[in-house]
């Protein structure tokens, strides 16, 4: 089981987005739309890291982060302030409240996940795995290196993307519209048909030596990282 984060925001697209990228990455996600409730929520069950509105029903960001610094069974509790308040003033405002980190709205999906994952990496390392390991394949996301049976592979800055993303989920499915939007990212305007194209590029680079393939195409669907191709080799 992934590590646990609690997303507090009344914005409902926003908090669908979140969390579907989030479980994407294996989080368990819960969340709530109100401070109020945040706070009985939080004194139940401790998770592992905080996603926390600023502007919020009930009870402020603001005002449920002090509360939570104030217990002594949350006071290391990280916390991510979501805001759509850039000023300078502000941002300084939410970290002396006990903010670990600040991200201003509209925020890029990879540059927030990125910031959980060095968040979680700097207070709970023992949570977040630095390497990715499935068969005879290694991937280290500090280092952005991939090796196959111990010989270092040379991937391009988008197969190694497309690679981590499928090997984070190994065995679920995803369409190339997921695939587009999980590693180009939702702003980014291409053809589906790139998708196949970095496939077709990730393969070559990974299956040197006739090696079994770890990348399986569903038709009509879309691709999965195949958990037990190295047991078929």
């Amino acid at each position: 089981m992934g590590p646990r984060i609690l997303i507090v925001e009344d914005e409902e697209p926003l908090t669908l987005l979140l969390r579907y990228n989030l479980e994407a990455e294996g989080y368990v996600v819960d969340n709530v739309a109100r401070g109020d409730e945040a706070e009985v929520r939080l004194r139940e069950t401790v998770p592992d890291l905080v996603l926390l509105d600023w502007m919020l029903p009930g009870l402020s960001g603001i005002e449920l982060c002090r509360r939570v610094r104030a217990r002594e069974e949350t006071q290391r509790l990280p916390i991510i302030m979501l805001t759509a308040r850039g000023e300078e003033a502000e941002r300084v405002r939410g970290l002396a409240t006990g903010a670990d980190d600040y991200i201003v709205k509209p925020f890029s999906v990879p540059e927030l996940l990125a910031r959980v994952r060095a968040l979680l990496r700097r207070t709970k390392p023992g949570q977040v795995a630095t390497q990715l390991i499935a068969g005879d394949i290694e991937l280290d996301r500090e280092t952005h290196r991939v090796k196959r049976g111990g010989r270092e592979l040379h991937l391009g800055p988008t197969e190694f993307k497309l690679l981590e993303f499928l090997m984070q989920s190994p065995g679920r499915v995803f369409t190339r519209e997921q695939l587009l939007d999980r590693v180009w990212g939702h702003d980014v305007y291409i053809d589906e048909r790139t998708v196949d194209v970095h496939v077709g590029r990730l393969r070559k680079a990974i299956n040197r030596m006739r090696r079994p393939d770890p990348i399986r195409t569903v038709r009509g669907a879309g691709y999965s990282f195949d958990e037990t191709f190295s047991k078929t080799g």
